[in-house]
């Protein structure tokens, strides 16, 4: 059986006792509120719940997550509505659970560098309260100023500092989650090590919401970097930028950021946040953000200065070297803005691709041949350093990848492509709705397998976010 055909009715009594778990007020069924959680940042699909929930517990989704396994109600777990794949999309309609009430911070623990905190924590604000601390948590999506640490947990998020530190996995130690059955469960350990049976706690980062609600987060931290250095570098040819990329890690640095903007993104957020701070004249084609960090600001020059003069190489134009934190701030935000405004743009839709750095010439020389194969004009930027490139597509007619078969087609040829590089189809955003019909490209049957087996151990009836990722057969 489907996984979309496993579906409850819900009724006015589910309603009521849904209202007397929660209260009156955290209950919405009226049309603004079925509108605003009926669509994420995903292209512009829409799809409509019955009911939307707000919980404040573990405790209360327990509740409600019983009643709905027991009569087969889809439920939509929802953090703060910005990812990219449908993930939070309740396209089954049913039950919409928002985990925004759950936004507290519980402890930072400062002796054992950890943190334990809600899932509706927006990450910069979490960011903020350990930096407080002299502490660190690497993990920023570009979103992290509104996106929450649910969510990032849900997609494995990783964001510029991943090239150095690492995504959201890695900081990972424990997590109280509720299963659909109700069950709530605590999933490892609050330890650096942990050998003790199958590690279902990093089973359950990147899953997407499929197998649980994450309640309860305890991160790793690290100790605050003191000095960081960001220069801006341009190159008259997007391919050359792409193989300087490369040589900066064979020569033996590892910055803790490495960005890639093709100029016709930069083009488009310069102006939409009204900001002049970028040169971008047609003799530009990409600019390199790079930056480095550490305690030592002499080791930080030196590795800039070398870093500056190995790119001459590769055609690099005249490197601007941020002066301050506010030239810091703002060049980081025409990044970090990006892809909100290629979409207002017209770039609907959005690959997320990752490959070996090394592929990524090859993977862009690519892109651009099937943009005029198919007809549509791409823009590329992204995590340049990990070979996580974020392909935006502006096509005349077709606004929307989802069941639309041409461009079906044409994303199954870029995705092979990504295949025979050695990359996948996915580095941040995760699968979720959008992705799915393109699983079978990258992942054997077997695999296929596997996965649908742990879904039903964890989801027998199929409730929690059923139809993401792929369907039960």
């Amino acid at each position: 059986m489907a996984a979309t055909a496993v579906k409850g009715t819900l009724t006015h009594e589910h309603i009521q006792a849904f209202k007397s778990i929660l209260g009156d007020a955290f209950v919405f069924a009226d049309e603004e509120n079925l509108n605003h959680y009926g669509h994420d940042e995903t292209e512009h699909l829409l799809y409509l719940p019955e009911v939307v929930v707000k919980p404040r517990t573990a405790e209360e989704i327990s509740a409600i997550l019983k009643i709905c396994n027991k009569d087969l109600i889809p439920v939509t777990p929802r953090g703060a509505g910005t990812g990219l794949s449908g993930g939070a999309l309740p396209h089954l309609g049913g039950v919409l659970l928002s985990t925004e009430r759950m936004n507290s911070i519980l402890t930072i623990d400062e002796r054992n560098l950890q943190v334990i905190t809600e899932p509706g924590v927006i990450t910069e604000v979490l960011q903020n309260a350990v930096k407080e601390k002299g502490l660190f948590y690497p993990p920023d999506p570009s979103s992290r100023g509104s996106c929450f640490i649910g969510g990032n947990i849900a997609e494995n998020s990783g964001g510029p500092k991943a090239v150095k530190y690492g995504v959201v996995k890695d900081y990972v130690l424990n997590l109280e989650v509720v299963l659909p059955n109700g069950e709530i469960i605590w999933t490892g350990a609050n330890v650096l090590k942990n050998s003790t049976g199958y590690n279902l706690t990093q089973l359950v980062v990147g899953s997407e919401g499929t197998l649980g609600i994450v309640t309860k987060i305890v991160l790793k931290l690290i100790p605050f970097p003191k000095y960081d250095l960001l220069m801006l570098v341009p190159f008259a040819s997007l391919e050359k930028a792409s193989e300087a990329v490369s040589a900066i890690f064979r020569a033996g640095f590892v910055p803790s950021a490495l960005e890639l903007v093709e100029i016709d993104a930069l083009k488009i957020v310069s102006k939409m946040v009204d900001s002049t701070a970028v040169p971008v004249d047609d003799s530009i084609a990409a600019h390199l953000i790079i930056e480095v960090d550490g305690n030592n600001m002499e080791v930080l020059m030196s590795q800039m200065e070398s870093i500056a003069e190995l790119l001459t190489q590769f055609d690099a134009g005249e490197v601007f070297f941020a002066d301050d934190a506010q030239q810091k701030a703002e060049l980081w935000k025409l990044r970090r803005r990006v892809a909100e405004a290629v979409k207002t743009s017209g770039y609907t839709i959005e690959e997320d691709t990752v490959v070996p750095r090394a592929e990524l010439p090859v993977l862009i020389k690519g892109v651009k041949e099937l943009g005029k194969q198919y007809g549509f004009h791409a823009v590329c930027y992204g995590h340049a350093g990990d070979g996580n490139l974020h392909i935006r597509i502006n096509h005349p007619t077709i606004k929307n990848s989802h069941g639309n078969a041409e461009m079906t087609h044409a994303l199954r040829a870029l995705f092979e492509l990504v295949k025979s590089l050695g990359g996948t189809i996915s580095g941040e955003h995760g699968i979720g709705l959008i992705q799915k019909p393109y699983m079978a490209t990258v992942f054997r049957d077997a695999n296929l397998h596997i996965m649908r087996e742990i879904k039903k151990a964890f989801d027998p009836n199929n409730i929690l976010n059923a139809g993401k990722i792929f369907d039960l057969n």
